[in-house]
């Protein structure tokens, strides 16, 4: 529960508000400002003026969005006028940057007049590619858009109309499928006339909703023929002919509720009244017009939705207008039409019928979501809702003609899984790589849900084929639990397995002058690590994914004494790959050797090289220590020093260069002005960071990724003779799973190169 002081705090510490402008160029230097500002910015202008087109090339606007309001009807404050109301439109802000990467300007308007607001909304439309409406009253609401699309050639959406209008649609399609009722066919009763519940009984015709199967109801009763109290053009527009008049009387025989309108205005009783299968979607905030716990009681049967978090079926609008303008944004359309809200509305439907992540349900504190009357819009933290969503909405805009832009679907959804960090980007590369040669990777952790989910991703994207380990009937009762398609795959449980003595045999030959006994041996290969390991030693599977439930050296242990290093090195690595905002940088060694010897420094940068190069990235190698090229006279400045030579004199062809301090090797001014002598002067700066021992390399890590917001991958295993890669333990997120995978693929389908040269 959030409290006033909590709230207040939030918006007032550490500086008030909560947006901030920051430049997307580098302002470091006086030719910076120059060319951001006079004499510089003239060459822009002067193209703008002769293409008016190519504004969207050279300046914001074609990722700037205006969100819009004159604060009279603030979420359920009312009218508390445009100055009161700007924490809301900062925050709307926010939800646009977070979900869709969307730039935002929110501009509060201190005027009652809807024709003010008009003509001034019409003059911002060089600045902004994109209007949001916010928070305007009805029915002045409904005229303001209405004229500002006319008027308009950029998209313009009241949100409060549209917004729960689509995601109460898509939750209404699947509703409406899971108790097999047509669209057609169902009776709504739409409690509530304002911006939102008018928008929804559109839409919800749009669907296939019949006019003469609704009802609307107001705050005096139902919305009839014949009606004079209270009535306007809009009202008029859903008058019934019904002798029903009050909310109670409209709902017998109803199959939707549909509310927008005060709180607990919906009784049990009144539910009882409904047909069967009845579907609720209580969308008063913050407190529905009946609570789940109250809809549960009235009916088994019934499907409810609201707009609150902490019951299923939330109606979020965030689920719809950051992608549906990030949809818009990106084709230039001039408009968002009725077709660009249906595929949307589609598009979040069909999401919810797809096998949820596992990091979705971890989010959420849930065991188990799947498509069934408690799960018919996805979750707002569900991370393809981006892909989904916005495609479609882009897809459609070409499709009917608005988009000034035509572009490649497929092409444009990979883009947008970039969009969700550059970490998705270099990871999809490597996953196409990777997908090209398919090998067999086998999971010692075969029962747990974040390892199957991935091993489905797996299936799916033609990556891999997954060997589950573990007991066989658990693996498949979760499997059916979480209604996942994992048929074909293998899953092998060690005593029973038919090679188990052969497994046995091999391993008390390879370890018998170690002190491992017979009866030792077969212990140990009734473990799911030394299982496993054994399957890769002996070829019946080409990579190993593990460590979820294990600490690092309990899962590299047995990969250690079974598969073993390559003969051509002297030792192991872990590689992590460091993607930040615009960088992807790789740390070795950060998770096995301690305290490294100079020819173990030499070893880690050449493994660290290679791995690098197979990711399709170029290697630029820095040999991190406190000294700079021999500024201070160390031992441990003369041991990187010294490594950094036996490298250069086994590749003379790789970039690299140290002993150096890590600013030295990120900072191209640093290199090129003070130490333009280095092999990294001119190259941008290192990609590889070498550091000088596990101490530093584990924490540097660490810090980049709680404290500097870095997506960290990995740790790489470098160095094993077959590939086997260690997941961070207690990470329940299957997209690790996946890219450990598809870095495990890539690494067996390089197992037959000769790794004497630097590939």
């Amino acid at each position: 529960m959030i409290t006033k002081e909590e709230a207040l705090l939030y918006h007032k510490n550490p500086i008030p508000g909560k947006i901030e402008v920051i430049p997307t160029k580098s302002t470091a230097s006086q030719k910076d400002l120059a060319l951001a500002y006079t004499p510089g910015v003239a060459e822009p202008c002067r193209e703008i003026h002769k293409d008016p087109d190519a504004v969207f090339k050279y300046t914001a606007k074609g990722n700037l969005v205006a969100v819009i309001s004159n604060g009279s009807a603030v979420l359920g404050l009312g009218n508390i006028g445009a100055a009161a109301g700007k924490p809301v439109m900062e925050g709307k802000g926010v939800l646009f940057k977070r979900f869709a990467n969307i730039d935002v300007f929110d501009i509060e308007l201190d005027t009652q007049d809807p024709d003010e607001i008009i003509r001034t909304v019409k003059l911002l439309e060089p600045t902004f590619g994109g209007i949001n409406l916010e928070d305007i009253k009805a029915p002045e609401c409904f005229y303001i858009e209405e004229e500002l699309k006319k008027q308009m050639n950029i998209p313009v959406f009241h949100d409060d109309q549209h917004g729960t209008a689509i995601i109460s649609g898509a939750g209404l399609l699947n509703a409406a499928e899971i108790v097999e009722k047509k669209m057609q066919d169902l009776k709504v009763v739409v409690n509530g006339a304002g911006a939102a519940a008018v928008a929804c009984a559109k839409f919800y015709m749009t669907l296939g909703v019949k006019k003469e199967n609704l009802i609307m109801c107001d705050s005096k009763g139902v919305i009839y023929v014949g009606r004079k109290k209270g009535m306007n053009p809009v009202k008029e527009f859903f008058g019934s002919k019904t002798e029903a008049r009050s909310l109670s009387d409209a709902l017998k025989g109803a199959d939707v509720f549909a509310g927008m309108s005060i709180a607990n205005v919906l009784g049990k009783e009144m539910v009882r009244t409904m047909a069967d299968d009845p579907i609720i979607l209580a969308m008063a905030n913050p407190d529905p017009e009946i609570s789940y716990e109250d809809a549960k009681a009235a009916r088994d049967d019934v499907i409810i939705a609201t707009g609150r978090s902490d019951y299923p079926n939330q109606v979020n609008n965030v689920l719809g207008f950051p992608f549906i303008f990030r949809g818009a944004l990106d084709v230039r359309a001039t408009t968002i039409n009725e077709e660009m809200k249906i595929a949307a509305a589609q598009a979040l439907a069909d999401l919810a019928k797809e096998p949820v992540p596992y990091s979705v349900m971890h989010a959420y504190r849930l065991k188990h979501l799947e498509f069934g009357r408690d799960y018919i819009i996805p979750k707002p933290f569900d991370p393809r809702v981006l892909i989904w969503e916005t495609a479609a909405v882009a897809k459609a805009a070409m499709d009917s003609n608005v988009a000034r832009l035509r572009i490649d679907i497929d092409e444009y959804k990979y883009k947008l899984e970039a969009q969700l960090g550059l970490g998705r980007k270099v990871m999809r590369g490597i996953i196409n790589k990777a997908k090209k040669q398919p090998k067999k990777i086998v999971y010692p952790e075969g029962r747990h849900i974040p390892i199957l989910k991935a091993a489905e991703i797996v299936l799916d994207e033609g990556l891999a084929q997954p060997i589950l380990i573990g007991n066989q009937k658990n693996i498949e009762r979760i499997i059916e639990q979480q209604n996942l398609n994992l048929r074909g795959v293998e899953i092998i449980e060690p005593k029973f397995a038919a090679n188990f003595d052969e497994y046995v045999n091999t391993l008390h030959q390879m370890r018998q002058r170690k002190g491992m006994t017979k009866n030792q041996a077969m212990r140990q290969m009734q473990s799911r690590n030394y299982y496993a390991a054994m399957m890769v030693h002996k070829g019946h599977a080409d990579g190993m994914v593990a460590g979820l439930t294990q600490t690092y050296s309990e899962t590299i242990r047995p990969a250690l004494q079974v598969i073993g290093v390559r003969e051509d090195v002297r030792i192991v690595a872990g590689l992590n790959m460091v993607i930040m905002k615009d960088k992807v940088m790789f740390f070795g060694d950060t998770t096995v050797n301690i305290e490294p010897s100079t020819e173990d420094l030499a070893e880690i940068a050449i493994l660290s090289a290679k791995a690098t190069k197979r990711f399709g990235v170029e290697p630029r190698v820095a040999m991190l220590s406190f000294s700079n090229f021999g500024s201070t006279k160390h031992p441990l400045a003369d041991k990187v020093r010294k490594a950094t030579q036996i490298v250069r004199q086994r590749f003379p062809d790789l970039v690299i260069d140290g002993e150096m301090q890590a600013s030295t090797a990120i900072d191209t001014e640093i290199i090129d002005n003070i130490y333009p002598f280095s092999s990294l002067q001119g190259t941008g700066g290192a990609n590889v960071l070498i550091f000088p021992n596990l101490d530093a390399s584990n924490s540097a890590s660490k810090l980049l990724q709680r404290l500097g917001g870095a997506e960290v991958i990995g740790p790489i295993l470098i160095g094993m003779r077959k590939p086997v890669h260690v997941l961070q333990i207690g990470d329940f997120n299957e997209v690790d799973v996946v890219n450990m995978t598809a870095i495990a693929v890539l690494e067996a389908q390089a197992a037959d190169i000769d790794n004497s040269v630097l590939v």
